[in-house]
């Protein structure tokens, strides 16, 4: 038996008015997910468990098949484990956002998706403008893809690492055009740090050539850095053990490789996939169907819709979404025919256009198992799941259900 997870991120919504009421997922042309919805089965889930923010790390876990409640210690260690970041018990890993600031205010959460190589220029700069203006300075910068990086600050036993890891950070895409000072008025001595270190990046940035040319060619440029879901390094149950099955997992994010990575999950690398609206859909599902002939379990997650919530694009979420049936859900489908396969398909959380970022709302889940009838769900998308036949349970039971219950 095979599995397949598609995880088109953040690919559920609200009603929108110039799609005359409906959702991306609603009028997008998405034939081989629809096959999937009407020859399967139907229902709604919830990744993210009562009291946690909705972000893509805690969502994502769930669909891995762990209980955040049980193993989330964050999202940037998450993120360190996938660049192979050896950290310690006093480390704490924060995710580190270049953004662009202005008047004290988060005028863009990405720096207008700067490039991965002129970012590592920026975090080469802040790692030596750190290291030599201060003798015992305790964190250290590294680079990742486009504006997603990590911070790493070690304290100086694990009672400080815990509390430092438990403070109270802001994802960036939730505060656009907020003030910056508001979400950074810590008291506590090593919170304090934290700031100053972010806002003291600004003297590097602001006058770095990377920037002089980003903003001489219109660009928004990177000058300030922004810190948040830290945490401490986790551990997750190995993949195999838990489930006795082998697994693989693609993505175009270092989050989703981190969690693979502590999960003992193979990682399959593959070319052209950025995490954004330019990545390659049709080789992620022609690497997808490699992945399945050795493996099996493969997670295959798309950020697309994601970044086109957030930047609240109806056209771009809409082209993803019909992309990814196009190019990925179509074609790892029609590799299996012939053999025992399910296939299970979900976003792990919406992101609506209206607002901007994620929201805790339920999510349409359909699985389709082979050769055996569904309920009748009409389509993949919040009201074509409603009349199926899926009782709503955690997320991180679906892998559970998948294997033992369908």
């Amino acid at each position: 038996m095979k599995y397949v997870i598609f995880i088109p991120d953040g690919s559920s919504d609200y009603p929108i008015d110039e799609l005359d009421g409906k959702t991306p997922l609603q009028v997008a042309k998405t034939p081989n997910i629809d096959k999937l919805a009407q020859k399967g089965f139907g229902g709604f889930t919830n990744n993210v468990p009562e009291g946690y923010t909705p972000g893509s790390d805690v969502a994502n876990m769930s669909i891995f098949g762990y209980n955040p409640a049980n193993f989330y210690t964050g999202r940037g260690p998450l993120e360190a484990g996938s660049v192979g970041i050896d950290t310690t018990p006093t480390d704490v890993i924060f995710r580190c956002n270049t953004i662009t600031q202005k008047d004290d205010t988060m005028e863009d959460f990405n720096a207008g998706h700067i490039t991965s190589e002129e970012a590592a220029v920026l975090m080469d700069a802040l790692n030596e403008h750190f290291t030599s203006k201060y003798d015992d300075f305790k964190g250290k910068f590294y680079a990742g893809i486009s504006y997603r990086h990590l911070f790493v600050y070690t304290c100086d036993n694990e009672e400080d690492a815990n509390l430092l890891a438990n403070l109270d950070t802001v994802p960036p895409h939730d505060i656009s055009g907020e003030n910056l000072s508001e979400y950074t008025g810590w008291q506590d001595e090593l919170a304090v740090k934290i700031r100053d270190i972010m806002y003291e990046a600004q003297e590097v940035l602001n006058d770095h050539e990377v920037n002089k040319k980003r903003v001489a060619e219109g660009k928004n440029p990177a000058n300030m850095v922004w810190l948040w879901g830290q945490g401490l390094t986790p551990k997750l149950p190995d993949f195999k053990e838990t489930y006795g099955l082998t697994g693989a997992v693609i993505t175009g994010v270092d989050l989703l490789k981190g969690i693979g990575i502590f999960a003992n999950l193979d990682i399959v690398d593959v070319p052209g996939a950025t995490g954004f609206f330019d990545t390659d859909y049709r080789a992620k599902g022609e690497y997808g169907i490699e992945a399945l002939k050795t493996h099996d379990v493969l997670i295959i997650h798309i950020e697309a819709p994601d970044e086109a919530g957030h930047a609240q694009l109806i056209d771009e979420k809409v082209k993803a979404i019909e992309r990814i049936d196009e190019f990925i859900v179509g074609p790892v489908i029609d590799s299996l025919e012939g053999e025992d396969f399910k296939a299970a398909i979900l976003p792990d959380h919406p992101t609506p256009i209206s607002v901007g970022t994620h929201t805790r709302d339920d999510v349409p889940l359909v699985v389709y198992v082979s050769g055996k009838d569904g309920d009748g769900c009409t389509s993949f998308d919040e009201e074509g799941v409603k009349t199926g036949s899926i009782e709503k349970q955690e997320g991180y039971k679906l892998l559970s259900r998948m294997i033992n219950e369908f």
